[in-house]
């Protein structure tokens, strides 16, 4: 963990009530990591995984939905304000084993595998993504996922790709992988454990301190509780007990 204070690099809606903000002065954290930021007049802090990180200029970007007061504070932050951020939370994707990944993200839960996807071809893999989103208007990211490899897109209401889910693609189509990647809402994540259990997925979690004293994050997992901020957000998909 880190206490660091980064500076409003950028900060725009791009897509219905999605935000891309773009922080600098950040310190390099691994793909499926997370951060938490101070909202002036909230006490608890709100916690992001990273959507990329430019080692080069230590920019740090995340996506964020507006859902409520705090979200919704955040998208009056300015160019140039400089914002408290606790950096390089919990832990990341194991990358050592997997020969043929599989990414596979749903709504908000897409953002942490794009970073990931970077860097998975910079290791020199294959990229295939499957991506589902409530509908067109809330479509991110298509164009930069699309650059790094195979793009499978679902939408709710069919306004894009395929009508439905992305179990919907991952039964329909043939597609060779060793070990998949996944992040979403929970009974996508559920439905990919009955799917698959060959995967790591990055769960989302309400927080209070974000490092592992509140236990407010605790999951019921094969191995006793575990905490999503300490032990994860990333763990294995078998060892997450889904109610």
């Amino acid at each position: 963990m880190k206490k660091e204070v980064m500076t409003v690099v950028k900060n725009v809606e791009i897509a219905d009530k999605l935000y891309l903000l773009v922080l600098s002065g950040a310190s390099y954290l691994a793909p499926g990591q997370f951060l938490q930021i101070k909202v002036p007049e909230y006490t608890l802090r709100r916690p992001f995984c990273a959507a990329d990180y430019d080692e080069k200029n230590d920019f740090l970007s995340i996506i964020y939905k507006v859902v409520g007061g705090g979200t919704k504070a955040m998208t009056k932050f300015e160019v140039g304000q400089k914002i408290d951020v606790l950096n390089c939370l919990g832990n990341g994707f194991d990358l050592s084993k997997t020969k043929k990944p599989l990414l596979i993200g749903g709504g908000v839960g897409i953002v942490p595998l794009f970073y990931l996807a970077k860097e998975l071809k910079k290791q020199g893999h294959e990229i295939i993504s499957v991506l589902g989103y409530p509908c067109k208007d809330q479509c991110f990211f298509l164009e930069e996922f699309s650059k790094l490899g195979k793009v499978y897109i679902s939408t709710d209401d069919g306004s894009l790709g395929v009508k439905g889910n992305v179990l919907d693609i991952l039964k329909t189509e043939d597609i060779e992988y060793d070990e998949f990647f996944a992040c979403g809402p929970p009974i996508m994540l559920k439905a990919l454990s009955s799917w698959n259990s060959n995967g790591q997925v990055s769960l989302e979690s309400k927080m209070g301190c974000g490092f592992g004293a509140c236990m407010g994050c605790s999951i019921k997992t094969t191995k006793g509780y575990k905490r999503v901020c300490k032990e994860g957000p990333v763990f294995k998909i078998d060892e997450v007990i889904f109610e």
